[in-house]
């Protein structure tokens, strides 16, 4: 990269250290750096939360999967809108997670089940998060070793310095002083500042791709796929695999099942003033990717167009060369399917240090920089909090001193940091980063949703149906990790001497399988299955899913013999002593929701609470979902009653009507957000300047004192 480049990188990334620096003073205990003092608008979540979530892993993630499998999905990923419509607009789980008002997941756990469980999930949760964070540092290196076109070593002196080992030390040197100095405070604050650089960076990327590729030269590239594995015709995709039909399916039931379950960024469930905050800040999660989204899927048009159409043939000779010759089965300890799925997860990266020009190279690395440090710090303390919080605290059975906890967070902080380093440097990664995701998830997500859903919903959820549903779903996740991940070095090898017959007989057990489930398309032709395990995580997942749903119910039923009060859980009626509004305001809010208990406000989840900016905010959510679900529900009448439209009209109706539209949404919540977001921060450091307000009491450490009754 050039100079100008690097400037490009340099000045935003000072910029956001030094805010960093500047909200450490406001951590005065543990309240603040577990949940940022509890004062968080809805704005600042909602942009840091986003920041965190859509971090460079995922990015790489993404560009993977839309690589080999187009945007035809994204016509039946629609179709969750009414799902996450009721989600959102309800509030589901996240307004009486926030009732509880408790500082992590676990600790709801012990107040719903037993400190017995609350220690058991956490160390699912943290084992299963660390797992699959643990991967994070190496796809960021990875990244900005083959976009920027660093060499695999670098001297120093007389010393050959590996790039790889020392650009994880250097991007985790980052986040660890970020996070371990004011915790949710400065993490919070900085992931806020990084998504309002991001709005802007990611218009300007959005503007140079359309500017450089033509639409007849993007045509030819997409139209040129095979048959059965569409770029943009949802009606032409069963030829696709591991990301086809059934991961959209999977998908859709997943966000039900374990919504908000994942606690990687578990510190903003509960950073918000009130449980209103919070639920605003998800409603205004449906507005705030704008310019985002988009970007991604030109950035992968883009690359696939440059790697397929004829007049970049020679460009893309290059890209593929460079891929093949530096990333080799010996570069990666002799695994073949590891070098396979490393040259899939670069080609991207690679081929747009190639297309972007100076300057714009510049800005998108430094809005990748910021996607990796925002999770890093995210995700490091969620991880390190949660091992101190809910498995140290709960074992030890009694409060630490505030500066005691406070050392022991930032110990576990900086333990997990170095745990993701050397995990990242010998982990040899076989599968793609989104099934990765899936597997490790698993081990914890299997079962967590059953425990929280029943938990918060049903009082007839015992303890021992948390643990069951929680042994299910980790077995699943266990076995399909190992399966995967050393399948090639060890599991196979050692089957096939010891065992061929038996090998043979099971390939063909799951082509047969393959063949008579529906959406189901397994590669297990002998060479393939000999690298690589044809089951994908996210199947695992479901399986895993399914079988805690069935044993939490079963094992509650013949084990409940008192049910639990729920009220009392969540603050309500005659339990709700510390009112988040004055007395009046709640009777006559306990009032307006006796009235319109059965008003359609009802179902757009209105309550009282919602001051009338509110109600204009959850019909935009409402009315913008719904007119999207109507054009794809519109296209698939047509297509089915009137005849499948050709791929040329696919394409054409993306061009002429879902880019514009994307457009003049991003440009519309690049500066909504950008505002909100500002004023915000502003209300924020306000907030914590006073201490009596900012800080809460010291006690609220997340040590349960009294157990439920």
């Amino acid at each position: 990269m050039s100079f100008l480049d690097w400037l490009f990188v340099a000045i935003p990334l000072i910029a956001v250290v030094a805010i960093g620096e500047m909200a450490r003073r406001y951590t005065r205990n543990v309240a603040d750096f577990l949940a940022a003092g509890r004062q968080a608008g809805r704005y600042l979540i909602s942009v840091a939360d986003g920041t965190a979530g859509m971090g460079l892993i995922s990015v790489v993630g993404i560009f993977e999967m839309q690589y080999k499998s187009g945007y035809a999905l994204d016509f039946w990923n629609s179709f969750t809108v009414l799902i996450t419509l009721a989600l959102t607009l309800t509030g589901f789980m996240i307004y009486r997670y926030r009732e509880t008002r408790v500082l992590t997941m676990a600790q709801f756990f012990e107040i719903r089940y037993s400190r017995g469980f609350r220690i058991f999930a956490g160390f699912l949760a943290f084992v299963s998060g660390v797992v699959n964070y643990a991967l994070f540092p190496a796809v960021g290196s990875r990244f900005m070793i083959y976009y920027c076109g660093f060499p695999d070593y670098f001297s120093i002196g007389s010393l050959q310095v590996n790039t790889f080992g020392f650009l994880m030390a250097l991007f985790l040197s980052i986040a660890l002083f970020i996070v371990l100095s004011g915790g949710q405070i400065t993490t919070m604050v900085t992931d806020c500042c990084q998504g309002i650089f991001g709005y802007l960076g990611y218009a300007v990327i959005v503007i140079t791709i359309l500017c450089i590729f033509s639409f007849s030269d993007i045509q030819t590239a997409v139209l040129s796929r095979p048959e059965g594995k569409s770029f943009f015709n949802p009606f032409n995709i069963d030829k696709l695999e591991s990301f086809n039909l059934l991961y959209i399916l999977i998908g859709m039931f997943g966000a039900v099942y374990n919504r908000n379950a994942w606690l990687g960024q578990q510190g903003y469930l509960c950073a918000a003033a009130n449980p209103h905050e919070q639920k605003m800040a998800g409603v205004l999660g449906a507005w705030r990717a704008g310019f985002n989204n988009l970007m991604l899927m030109l950035l992968v048009i883009g690359a696939y167009t440059y790697m397929n159409a004829p007049v970049y043939a020679d460009q893309a000779a290059a890209v593929t060369h460079e891929l093949a010759t530096r990333i080799t089965p010996e570069s990666v300890g002799g695994l073949e399917q590891t070098a396979v799925t490393l040259r899939h997860q670069m080609l991207v990266p690679v081929a747009l240090r190639h297309i972007l020009p100076i300057g714009v190279t510049g800005l998108f690395c430094a809005l990748a920089l910021f996607l990796m440090v925002s999770t890093d710090t995210t995700y490091l303390h969620s991880w390190g909090t949660i091992l101190v919080q809910d498995i140290i605290l709960p074992i030890r059975n009694k409060p630490f001193k505030p500066k005691t906890q406070l050392l022991l967070l930032r110990l576990s902080i900086a333990g997990i940091a170095v745990f993701a380093w050397v995990f990242s440097f010998r982990f040899g990664q076989s599968t793609y980063i989104l099934q990765f995701f899936a597997l490790t998830g698993t081990v914890y997500l299997g079962g967590a949703g059953s425990c929280i859903l029943g938990g918060l919903y049903w009082k007839k959820g015992t303890r021992q149906a948390a643990y069951t549903a929680m042994i299910v779903g980790m077995f699943f996740g266990i076995l399909g990790f190992a399966v995967s991940s050393w399948r090639e070095g060890y599991f196979y090898p050692t089957l096939n001497v010891m065992a061929p017959q038996l090998l043979e007989e099971f390939r063909v057990l799951l082509y047969n399988a393959g063949e008579s489930l529906p959406f189901v398309n397994w590669s297990v032709e002998p060479e393939v299955f000999r690298r690589q395990f044809p089951v994908s995580g996210q199947e695992i997942y479901l399986l895993g899913m399914l079988c805690a749903i069935g044993s939490y119910i079963a094992v509650s039923l013949l084990t409940c013999r008192k049910e639990f009060n729920l009220d009392k859980m969540l603050h309500r009626g005659k339990y709700n002593l510390e009112h988040f509004i004055d007395a009046d305001a709640d009777r006559n809010i306990l009032e307006a929701e006796k009235h319109h208990r059965f008003n359609w406000r009802s179902l757009l989840g209105i309550t009282a609470e919602y001051s009338r900016g509110d109600r204009i905010l959850a019909w935009s959510v409402l009315i913008w979902t719904l007119y999207g679900f109507s054009v794809c529900l519109v296209q698939l009448v047509w297509n089915l009653g009137f005849g499948i439209w050709s791929e040329k009209t696919w394409f054409n109706f993306w061009r002429c009507y879902s880019l514009p539209l994307a457009l003049l949404v991003g440009a519309v919540t690049t500066v909504w957000f950008t505002w909100g977001a500002t004023r915000d921060l502003r209300r924020l450091f306000r907030s914590l300047r006073n201490p009596g307000k900012a800080s809460g009491t010291e006690a609220d450490d997340g040590f349960v004192k009294h157990d439920r009754e």
